[in-house]
């Protein structure tokens, strides 16, 4: 077998396994971290972003939780990502004020662009539902990692409610190979796109080139 597929699909399997054992024991916030240092670092160097609006990503997701906390404590349930200054805001909250006044206070944060509220007017989801959202985002990204002609890391996966939202910057044969992709993950009810697009000439100059070969001199 082909050693990349063969990695691909050993990944795969790692982050479903790893998906199904934290939704047995799955508590308010359960952060799930997968690799190491050197896994991370490939990651960074192979991300569509620049590194400056990575770690801007990184600040505007702290500082939207943090302030979340510090307003509405726990009546709320509010999680954020944050993918090329562009926010989304999914979770539950009690009433449309209180929506509208996160959505509010997400948007004055230091270097956000913009806001997509998807955030629920209803009461927080039971154990159940958190742990089948968990499932589908698990199944598809272990999906999109057996996928050969998608990479992986350029797109950013979050289920709430079992609709999956997909962000990333991505050119539009990408989108529709990676919604056909989630459309077939069991349990999935909607899904939300949330790219920025780029055409396939700027998807060329991002990837990283290859050296070729040194071709050794003739005798």
């Amino acid at each position: 077998m082909n050693p990349s597929v063969f990695q691909r699909r050993l990944l795969a399997a790692g982050f479903t396994a790893a998906i199904v054992g934290i939704a047995g024991s799955l508590t308010a916030c359960v952060p799930l971290v997968l690799g190491g240092a050197a896994a991370g670092t490939a990651l960074v160097a192979t991300d569509r972003r620049t590194s400056g609006a990575q770690l801007e990503d990184e600040g505007i997701e702290l500082r939207s939780l943090s302030r979340v906390r510090e307003n509405f404590g726990t009546r709320v349930r509010v999680s954020t990502v944050s993918f090329n200054r562009q926010v989304l805001l999914t979770g539950e909250v009690p009433n449309l004020q209180d929506k509208q006044a996160v959505e509010d206070m997400v948007k004055k944060i230091q270097n956000v662009a913009s806001v997509v509220n998807e955030l629920g007017v209803r009461s927080s989801p039971s154990l159940v539902d958190r742990s089948s959202d968990l499932l589908i985002t698990g199944r598809l990204k272990a999906a999109i990692l057996d996928a050969r002609d998608l990479q992986s890391n350029a797109f950013k996966v979050v289920t709430e409610n079992n609709t999956v939202y997909l962000m990333g910057r991505v050119t539009q044969r990408e989108a529709e190979r990676v919604t056909g992709i989630a459309r077939t993950i069991p349990g999935t009810q909607r899904v939300v796109r949330i790219f920025e697009t780029i055409s396939e000439d700027e998807l060329r100059r991002l990837q990283p080139q290859r050296s070729e070969p040194a071709v050794p001199p003739k005798a």
